[in-house]
């Protein structure tokens, strides 16, 4: 081929794609056209029809200074809310130990119904609306001698939304017959074989990150989570108590904690008598943060002055239910209203 036809060849060629991809051609460069896009008056629905569905999806931005000041670090994004999930965790109460998980006994139980199939046990007895489900009889880390058993009972925690577990281990001779009727105890035969177990569960639980989702719930037990522990209901004569399903040694721990944790002032306090004397002067209205106790009342000059009560907490125990009844010292004013708040801080403190 000549050198003139090799020219004239490639100047066709940028000549078609100049043409093509040129500011007039059908594929030209179109990154910037929104930049001259018109803004068209917002679609008009007629008043008898819904118009929820409409939005502006593409708004265009506006033109950037050149003289922004650039991010000296890259800003981290908002976390997503969790709601204060606060986890799994494992309290102890002497010789008591037991799960607190922040989800619905409904949203637990199926979790520890797969904990168990997980392990390949089988479950022997189960009892969803109770919260209550029995393993069959278990050979454990090999040991020929001794037969063992575990119970698993889901309450629900002391407010809503939380939930309590606890485990009973039994165990039994290989050389006897396999007991057809199983008789459980208060507290487990051997207490390193439960806290095998709720560790080993509180891990399973926390690896789990489908446990508040509304999918994983249970229907039959639902029924548990409307028996919080913990709740402040009338007394039948115009006041508030708070009543606790606890037994009472775990109540006065809870008791004295709340108030420690919500800085109220303990003058003086019996457990034998079931009594703490504490000096409370309310909730501010001026703090939301937790644990921030002082009622403020306005003086004459404008000053603020946090006014303080003495009362009397007392716990009374009767039928596995410890009712909490606060009560002022020595004096004639009418404290209803901050009695109803020592209560509530109370309640709000327990953990």
């Amino acid at each position: 081929m000549s050198k003139p036809l090799v020219i004239l060849t490639y100047a066709m060629l940028l000549t078609g794609c100049n043409y093509l991809a040129g500011e007039n051609g059908p594929f030209r460069d179109r990154a910037d056209d929104y930049m001259e896009a018109p803004v068209l008056p917002l679609m008009a629905v007629p008043n008898e029809l819904d118009s929820y569905t409409l939005d502006e999806l593409y708004v265009i931005p506006a033109q950037f200074s050149v003289s922004a000041v650039p991010f000296d670090e890259v800003p981290l994004p908002k976390p997503i809310e969790t709601n204060g999930r606060e986890g799994v965790i494992i309290q102890n109460l002497t010789d008591t130990s037991w799960i607190v998980l922040d989800a619905t006994p409904g949203q637990v139980w199926p979790l520890v119904r797969d904990y168990w199939t997980q392990l390949e046990v089988i479950l022997e007895y189960e009892d969803p609306g109770a919260g209550v489900m029995e393993t069959s009889w278990l050979e454990v880390d090999s040991n020929l001698e001794t037969r063992h058993k575990y119970r698993v009972t889901i309450e629900p925690g002391l407010h809503s939304g939380y939930s309590e577990i606890y485990v009973i281990h039994v165990q039994s001779p290989r050389s006897e017959p396999a007991p057809l009727v199983t008789t459980w105890p208060e507290t487990s035969t051997s207490e390193d074989r439960e806290r095998q177990i709720l560790d080993s569960l509180s891990q399973y639980l926390a690896d789990r990150n489908d446990v508040y989702q509304a999918s994983s719930s249970s229907l039959l037990a639902g029924s548990i989570e409307a028996e919080r522990k913990a709740n402040i209901v009338d007394d039948g004569q115009g006041g508030q108590v708070l009543e606790l399903r606890l037994g009472y040694r775990r109540a006065w721990v809870l008791v004295r904690s709340a108030l420690d944790e919500a800085g109220v002032t303990i003058l003086e306090n019996d457990r034998d008598m079931a009594f703490l004397n504490v000096r409370f002067s309310g909730i501010s209205e001026d703090d939301d943060e937790p644990g921030f106790i002082g009622r403020l009342f306005t003086r004459n000059d404008g000053e603020s002055a946090a006014v303080e009560q003495d009362f009397s907490v007392r716990l009374v125990d009767e039928d596995g239910v410890v009712t909490v009844i606060a009560e002022p010292l020595e004096s004639t004013d009418d404290l209803s209203d901050l009695t109803a708040e020592l209560l509530l801080v109370i309640n709000n403190n327990l953990t």
